[in-house]
């Protein structure tokens, strides 16, 4: 059974449509990465799984469980004994995520203090050990400091000591790389690639860089104006790039072995607050079709990989083949 089973999650705040159709599920110790660019919903979908968007938020979903529990039905009460406990947050800024009046070490023990019933020199003591475990010089010392006498790379181990300190269940991390250079970048995945497999913790990581999921994932879900355009695991979505807007990401990422000029995907996200009725993606895409004006559901691409394109579709001319029927040719802007 999966830990997270999450179907057709929607989202509305206001007249933004920001979650317009997202389903995805881990198995525990997985971790998928949530790609797509800002704006798409990635950010509210994390939200949405720790219950904080605004009362003002319209939430539905056809399904939605974790560790086999119905998430619609709870109350205040029963997200806070969740929230920092069986599910914790990476937020994308630490410097804004974390208190300024408030030490380090006091951050990281207050979940401990709050769920686990600890001492305060119990929860003080496991928040300086786990410091020292995230390769933090005098941990003892640095636990009684304050984030801004932490440098950038210090504070995202703070805070990834802050949502690990309960060892949750699920780990959500959202671009907790984004703001760092690339050696403290390439330390932290590695911190947290270790403490996923030393605690067994599912791991949803939101993220617009493809070179970081391919280091750290084993599924991938692509998001593209509120909806999940793409589901596979890592090798199939990155070897076969289903969906159009998938392979122009593809494309706009630097390569060592790629001469090619980097290519911009053409146009604009639509407008969430009038989003349009077919794909969301046909306005920008070199592949469209008329039937594209109406709305493509989920299609099956191969075993436990998803597109959200007509492309697909078993009556589409490229899919009638003698053999490997299974398996659409790539085209050429997806080599």
């Amino acid at each position: 059974m999966s830990l997270l089973n999450l179907e057709s999650l929607q989202v509305s705040i206001g007249p933004v449509q920001a979650v317009r159709d997202v389903s995805l599920s881990l198995q525990e110790g997985e971790c998928r990465a949530l790609v797509g660019e800002s704006g798409c919903g990635k950010s509210v979908t994390a939200m949405s799984l720790l219950g904080l968007l605004p009362n003002a938020a319209q939430i539905t979903a056809s399904q939605w469980q974790f560790s086999g529990r119905d998430m619609t039905q709870l109350n205040e009460r029963e997200w806070r004994q969740l929230r920092g406990n069986r599910i914790a947050m990476i937020f994308q800024n630490p410097m804004t995520a974390l208190d300024p009046t408030q030490t380090i070490g006091s951050q990281i023990a207050e979940p401990l203090l709050v769920h686990k019933g600890l001492s305060r020199r119990e929860a003080k003591m496991r928040a300086i050990a786990l410091l020292e475990r995230l390769a933090i010089a005098n941990p003892a010392q640095r636990a009684a400091q304050y984030p801004f006498e932490f440098s950038g790379g210090m504070l995202q181990r703070a805070m990834i000591a802050m949502a690990v300190v309960c060892e949750p269940e699920l780990l959500i991390a959202d671009e907790p790389t984004t703001a760092l250079d690339v050696t403290v970048q390439s330390e932290v995945l590695s911190l947290l690639q270790e403490m996923r497999e030393s605690s067994g913790t599912a791991m949803l990581f939101i993220t617009h860089d493809l070179g970081v999921v391919a280091e750290i994932a084993d599924s991938v879900s692509v998001m593209y104006a509120g909806q999940t355009v793409e589901s596979g695991n890592l090798q199939q979505v990155f070897s076969t790039q289903a969906h159009p807007y998938t392979q122009a990401l593809k494309r706009a990422v630097p390569s060592l072995d790629n001469p090619q000029p980097l290519e911009a995907i053409a146009g604009s996200p639509p407008d969430l607050r009038q989003p349009p009725t077919g794909c969301g993606f046909a306005a920008r895409c070199a592949q469209r079709m008329a039937i594209c004006e109406e709305a493509p559901p989920l299609i099956q691409c191969a075993e436990s990989h998803l597109a959200r394109c007509w492309l697909w579709h078993k009556d589409h001319p490229s899919r009638w083949r003698e053999s490997d029927s299974e398996q659409m040719p790539m085209t050429e802007g997806s080599k």
